[in-house]
């Protein structure tokens, strides 16, 4: 296959196999696969955690981890075979003709090194060029990927950036050779989804510009929906499926595609059906099935498949499956627009309780400011200012019910939850559950009270002890307690693993033992274990493969309805908050600048910052991501020390006016259904689908 230019592709796998010899004895991560990549093409690879992404893309750069080797297959880069290079002629490859993106900037820089040389590191090792030489070679690839101030950046460390800007300078640095192929491996998955579409918008432009090929791997679907040209999809060491991005997503062949789609939280967002959850989870590579791999979480597999390994075929050109019974339509040759999918066979959430009024509040939050003090000097310490976390925040929560709390990192919604839950003290303001004032309860009965308000944390690993064993974890909070006996807290932990959906046996086992997915269960469980009446969620699935993300969220929305709970939901992801929330808050800076039913601030969001967070948002439609015609929101976050005046958002808002600079907006109300925003000049009341530049329309005749 040629590309359009009639060149032949800069990369071509063949039959790979990896494997990494372990003590329990062989894994095959990468078993066989078959891909190619064009100059100046886009190919997405994705697929759930343990799938072989990560692996094919470092298997490409030959950077495996200790006992992996490439067993067999060719790997031809413009004709030559990397599977075969020397060390010497690998040198020459890494950084030079094949760039790689990482996916956490922070770890991939050193940070005790200038950015400056940092970036220049992989000219200096292919060239002979002079320092100054290097230094305005790097100072021009960083202004090619939009660090502001690049000059003035080189000598600053890592440390001394935000995170798009670390995941600019690890793009400069793959990018300062030239490469012909660039491999970017998650390179948004920690990043907010403003910073995200900046990056993918840099990496389209990039490759456009200079003709580069890009391999894309990522689980997010909505990322490869609107910049792939092609998309292969890995489960268990192979590819399960690969054509175009319109093919895939419009006449889906493979039941694990078919899958992936289906539990995305945007397809039941307004039907209110549960998310369809592929049932167990990848094989072990060990000892792979002699089978097709997929088989035991299949709902269509037969003895067929069980018996039988599947060779990837195809009923039209360039769209490849491995299945014996595929699903679409065979006869779909001209793709159109697919907007519903396979009817998932789950029924429709059951409904909450039909009331003439709205439901009590359970957790009210008033007037709520909490300020970081920021200090100079390793001694005397002294204040140099502060870091305006919670800014005068005010809502409430009724009982049963989910508030989703939205905005980029560094807006202060985790700080909302931690102080909710009395891990921070507020300096003024007031938290009430159930008309209880907990700002003002000491020792024993603040104690008591605590357990009405528990925290889920965003990495259940990182908040679970690995030296205790599940069982200890889970009964630790009812001993500090004082609840029951040895055999009674025995009892309970068998009751919280049944409620979450693990065996009694899990209890005997560390939390390393454990997928991420199973983690989050045991995070839930333990939170649930005082009985609580809220329960504070801060991203707990963030960094959730989108098929164990819809596990977690049928299983809290299950958990909600048996016990009554209910939630604060903190995220970034506005889909999956508009799936899950009955209302939503939006923050940015501090402040709470929109707050209102999640269906009315999705499709009819008043305030520019919400808009703008809507319109970045990935889309796993390529019909939507290419149309969308979005400016999305620009520039930098302010610093939380010195927060612009009147405004906090006029400094990155399209439609600001002088008096944005000079008068802090108040809280208005649209309509009568508590839809309300902070804006001067309020956004009309559009459809989300809209583009943005109706918010201009929206300034002028408010303004008027």
């Amino acid at each position: 296959m040629t590309d359009l230019n009639g060149t032949g592709p800069v990369l071509r796998l063949e039959d790979l196999h990896t494997t990494i010899d372990v003590r329990g004895g062989v894994v095959h991560p990468v078993d066989g696969v078959s891909l190619h990549v064009d100059r100046g093409e886009m190919l997405g690879i994705v697929g759930e955690s343990g799938c072989g992404k990560t692996m094919t893309a470092l298997s490409i750069m030959r950077l495996l981890p200790e006992g992996g080797k490439i067993a067999s297959g060719r790997m031809l880069l413009g004709g030559e075979d990397i599977a075969q290079m020397t060390e010497p002629e690998l040198r020459a490859v890494r950084g030079g003709r094949i760039g790689m993106v990482f996916q956490d900037p922070m770890t991939s820089l050193n940070p005790t090194i200038q950015i400056g040389k940092q970036v220049a590191e992989p000219l200096e090792l292919h060239s002979t060029l002079s320092a100054k030489e290097l230094r305005e070679r790097a100072t021009e690839v960083l202004n090619l990927v939009g660090l502001p101030r690049a000059s003035e950046r080189l000598n600053d460390y890592p440390h001394q950036l935000s995170g798009g800007m670390r995941q600019r300078v690890v793009i400069a640095r793959a990018l300062i050779c030239d490469p012909e192929l660039l491999i970017a491996d998650e390179p948004t998955t920690a990043l907010d989804v403003t910073i995200q579409q900046q990056i993918l918008e840099l990496i389209d432009d990039l490759r456009e510009r200079i003709g580069m090929a890009v391999i894309l791997v990522t689980h997010d679907l909505g990322v490869v929906a609107g910049r792939a040209d092609r998309v292969a999809v890995m489960y268990a060491g192979r590819v399960a499926e690969v054509t175009d991005t319109r093919s895939l997503f419009g006449n889906p062949r493979h039941p694990y595609t078919e899958a992936l789609f289906e539990s995305l939280p945007e397809n039941s967002a307004e039907s209110g059906q549960k998310l369809y959850s592929i049932p167990g989870l990848p094989p072990d590579l060990v000892k792979p099935a002699a089978g097709c791999r997929f088989a035991a979480r299949c709902r269509y597999a037969t003895p067929e498949c069980v018996d039988n390994d599947p060779v990837p075929r195809g009923d039209v050109d360039g769209h490849e499956y491995a299945c014996f019974h595929p699903v679409g339509d065979p006869e779909l040759l001209e793709v159109t627009r697919v907007t519903t999918v396979r009817e998932p066979g789950t029924a429709p959430a059951e409904a909450g309780p039909v009331t003439d009024s709205e439901p009590k509040p359970l957790l009210v939050v008033e007037n709520l400011v909490k300020n970081f003090p920021v200090t100079v000097g390793a001694i005397l310490r002294r204040k140099a200012g502060s870091v305006s976390a919670i800014a005068d925040v005010s809502f409430s929560v009724g009982v049963g019910e989910t508030y989703g709390l939205v905005g980029e990192s560094g807006c202060g919604k985790t700080t909302i939850g931690r102080t909710i839950v009395g891990l921070e003290t507020p300096d003024s303001g007031h938290i009430r559950i159930n008309g209880t004032e907990l700002t003002s309860l000491r020792g024993k009965a603040l104690r008591r009270r605590r357990q009405e308000t528990q925290l889920v944390f965003q990495d259940p690993y990182a908040s679970l002890d690995p030296r205790m064993r599940v069982g200890a974890i889970l009964a630790e909070p009812l001993a500090i307690h004082g609840i029951g006996n040895r055999a009674q807290r025995t009892a309970a932990v068998g009751e919280l693993l049944a409620e979450v959906g693990l065996p009694a046996s899990a209890a005997e086992r560390y939390p390393h033992e454990f997928s991420g997915g199973q983690r989050q269960r045991i995070g839930l469980a333990r939170a649930l274990a005082l009985k609580p009446k809220l329960i504070v969620a801060d991203e707990p699935v963030s960094a959730l493969d989108v098929s164990i993300q819809a596990q977690i969220l049928n299983l809290m929305g299950d958990l909600q309805k048996r016990h009554g709970l209910t939630y604060v939901f903190i995220s970034h992801d506005l889909s999956v908050v508009r799936y899950l929330a009955d209302r939503i808050g939006v923050m940015y800076l501090g402040k709470l600048v929109e707050s209102g039913p999640a269906a009315d601030v999705y499709q009819a969001p008043r305030h520019p910052y919400t808009r703008g967070l809507i319109d970045t948002i990935p889309v796993a439609d390529p019909w939507a991501g290419k149309g969308r015609d979005t400016e999305g929101i620009r520039g930098e976050l302010p610093s939380a020390i010195t927060p612009p005046s009147g405004c906090r958002f006029r400094t990155r808002c399209p439609i600001a006016q002088d008096i944005c600079a000079t008068e802090e907006p108040a809280m208005r109300w649209f309509g009568e259904n508590g839809h309300e925003a902070a804006c001067h000049f309020p956004l009309e009341a559009v459809g989300a689908g809209a583009p943005s530049g109706s918010a201009g329309s929206a300034a002028e005749s408010s303004s008027v």
